[in-house]
C-alpha cells in the first residue's frame, strides 16, 4: 500500500496535465494566450513534484496522456469519415482511437522520463539540466517522426514571444528544455514559500534576463531582394474537393487570381496543398509564376514503378504543365501512408489513394530565388527547414489544407509557423485551404492574415533574406550543451559524495 499514490497525488497529476494541455492548445485571444504561459509553467512544476511521490511513473503517465490528449483533441473533428469510405458507425470510434493512441504514446514517454528522473534525483540541479535536455532532444526527434507534434517547445510564440526569441539560438528543443527548467525552478520556489524572498528575486532576475536575451535576438536579416506574392485561399471543403462543381469553382478562382496578379505586377501566385488535384494541367498558360499544391506521378522515367506523390508544383510563366516540384516527405499515417501497404490492399484514409514520400530536402529552386517549403504538418520539423535555409532558401513557404480541422489546429499551426520564422530568421508565408493564410516576419509577428474559412486573396511583399541565425549555424548544439553541463554537475556531485 505504501507504493500506491494518494488521492491528492492523483489530483495533482490531473490538475498538472489539464494545465499543460491548456497551455499546449493556444487559446483564442491575446489575453488568454498570455495567461496560459504561467499556467503551463505551473503544470510543469506539478510534474516535477510528482517525481517524489509513490508510483511517480503512473502519475507522470497520466499527466502526459492528459496534456497531449487535450491539446490534440482536434483529431475528433475528422468525424464523420464516411466521405473516404469509412462506415459511419466506425467513424467516431476510429477518431477516438487515433486520439487515445497519441495520448498513450505521451504516457509511455512520460513513464520513461519519470524513471530517469527518479534514478537521477529530481531535486539536483545537474539532474534538472540533464532531464530538460533529454526532453528537448525527444521533442526534436518526435517532430521529425510521422506524427503531428506540438510540445513545450512550440508553446511560447503565442503567449510569450520574448522567450520564443531564444529559438533563434537553439530551436524548439532549447525552448522545450527552458520551459521545463522554468517549471523546475517554480517547483523549488513554491516549496521554499514566500519567506525565501531573495530566491524569488534571483529567479525573477534570471527569468527577465532570459526574456531580454530572447527579445534582443528577434532581429531580421539582410534582404537580398523582394517578391510580390498573391495568396489564394479557396476555402473548398475537403469532402467536396473532387466534385465537379468544386473543381470548376477552383478553376474560376485560379483564373481570376492569375489575372489579378498580372494586372497588379505580382511575381508569384500561391495556392495551398492539394489545390490542383489529380490532374495538374492548367486550362491556359499561366501569365505569372504559380506554385500550387497538387499530385504527380514519379518513377516512370527511370524504369521503376510509378509512385503517386503530393507536391508543391511550380509552373513558370507561360506554362500549362509544371516544370519542377517539391514532393511531400512526411506523410500522414493512415491518411496518406499505410504501413505494410504492399501486403494490405488499402489506400488509407485519403480521397486520392495511397501516396509515397519524396526526398527529405525542403529546398525548392527557382529563378527568382530558392525557398524552403513545408507541406501540411511538415511545419512541425524545424530541422528540415534549417537545412534548406543553410542551402540557400531566402524565405519559407508553408502550404496546407487543414480542413475539416477546427480553429484550435489553425492556432497551433500558426504557433509552429512563428517558431520556424524565428529559428531561421526568415519571412514565412502560409497559404492554406481554409486558413491560416498569413505573412509572418522573422520576429515571429503575424503581419497580415486572411479571414479564416472564406474564399479570399491577398497580396504580400516578401523579402528574401541572407545570413544565418545561431540555430541555423549550430543546430541542436546549445541544447546538447545543457545536457553536458548537467552531466558534468552530476558527475562532480557524485565524486564529492564518494570523497566523503
Amino acid at each position: 500500500m505504501g507504493d500506491s499514490p494518494s488521492p491528492r497525488c492523483w489530483l495533482q497529476a490531473l490538475l498538472g496535465g489539464v494545465l499543460a494541455g491548456w497551455g499546449l492548445a493556444p487559446p483564442a485571444g491575446p489575453l488568454l494566450a498570455v495567461v496560459a504561459v504561467p499556467l503551463l509553467w505551473l503544470g510543469v512544476a506539478l510534474l516535477w513534484r510528482l517525481q517524489e511521490r509513490p508510483a511517480a511513473g503512473r502519475l507522470s503517465a497520466l499527466w502526459g496522456a492528459l496534456a497531449i490528449g487535450l491539446s490534440h483533441r482536434w483529431l475528433l473533428a475528422l468525424h464523420p469519415l464516411d466521405w473516404i469510405g469509412v462506415p459511419l458507425p466506425l467513424s467516431l470510434p476510429l477518431c477516438w482511437l487515433l486520439l487515445l493512441a497519441c495520448g498513450g504514446l505521451a504516457a509511455v514517454l512520460l513513464l520513461t522520463w519519470s524513471a530517469l528522473a527518479q534514478r537521477l534525483g529530481p531535486r539536483r540541479p545537474g539532474a534538472a539540466l540533464l532531464l530538460a535536455a533529454c526532453w528537448g532532444v525527444a521533442e526534436v526527434l518526435l517532430a521529425r517522426g510521422p506524427l503531428f507534434w506540438f510540445g513545450l517547445g512550440a508553446a511560447a510564440p503565442t503567449g510569450d514571444p520574448a522567450l520564443a526569441g531564444l529559438a533563434a539560438w537553439g530551436g524548439s528543443g532549447l525552448l522545450a528544455a527552458l520551459q521545463l527548467l522554468i517549471g523546475w525552478g517554480l517547483w523549488r520556489l513554491l516549496e521554499r514559500g514566500a519567506g525565501a524572498g531573495a530566491w524569488w528575486g534571483a529567479a525573477l532576475v534570471l527569468l527577465l534576463g532570459l526574456h531580454g536575451l530572447g527579445a534582443l535576438q528577434l532581429q531580421a536579416g539582410v534582404a537580398a531582394a523582394s517578391e510580390r506574392l498573391l495568396l489564394v485561399q479557396p476555402a473548398i471543403p475537403t469532402r467536396e474537393k473532387q466534385q465537379w462543381t468544386a473543381r470548376r469553382w477552383l478553376e474560376r478562382q485560379l483564373r481570376a487570381a492569375l489575372a489579378e496578379a498580372e494586372a497588379s505586377g505580382a511575381d508569384l501566385v500561391l495556392l495551398p496543398e492539394g489545390a490542383l488535384g489529380l490532374e495538374p494541367l492548367l486550362a491556359a498558360p499561366a501569365p505569372v509564376e504559380l506554385i500550387s499544391g497538387g499530385f504527380r506521378w514519379a518513377g516512370a522515367a527511370s524504369g521503376g514503378a510509378q509512385e503517386q506523390r503530393s507536391a508543391l508544383l511550380r509552373f513558370a510563366a507561360g506554362e500549362r504543365r509544371f516544370s519542377s516540384a517539391l514532393d511531400k516527405h512526411r506523410l500522414v499515417p493512415l491518411g496518406e501512408w499505410v504501413p505494410f501497404s504492399g501486403l494490405v490492399r488499402w489506400s488509407g484514409l485519403s480521397a486520392v489513394g495511397g501516396l509515397e514520400p519524396g526526398s527529405p530536402s525542403r529546398l525548392l529552386a527557382r529563378p527568382g530565388g530558392a525557398l524552403a517549403g513545408a507541406i501540411c504538418y511538415e511545419i512541425a520539423d524545424g530541422t528540415a527547414l534549417r537545412r534548406a535555409v543553410r542551402a540557400g532558401a531566402g524565405w519559407l513557404l508553408a502550404s496546407a489544407n487543414l480542413d475539416p480541422y477546427p480553429p484550435l489546429l489553425q492556432r497551433q499551426f500558426t504557433a509552429l509557423a512563428q517558431l520556424r520564422a524565428i529559428e531561421s530568421g526568415r519571412w514565412l508565408v502560409s497559404v492554406a485551404n481554409t486558413g491560416p493564410s498569413q505573412l509572418i516576419d522573422p520576429r515571429g509577428q503575424v503581419r497580415r492574415r486572411l479571414p479564416a474559412g472564406v474564399p479570399a486573396t491577398g497580396q504580400a511583399t516578401v523579402p528574401a533574406l541572407t545570413g544565418l541565425t545561431p540555430y541555423g549555424r549550430w543546430g541542436e548544439l546549445p541544447l546538447l550543451g545543457i545536457g553536458l553541463l548537467g552531466l558534468a554537475l552530476l558527475t562532480r556531485s557524485d565524486q564529492t559524495r564518494c570523497g566523503r
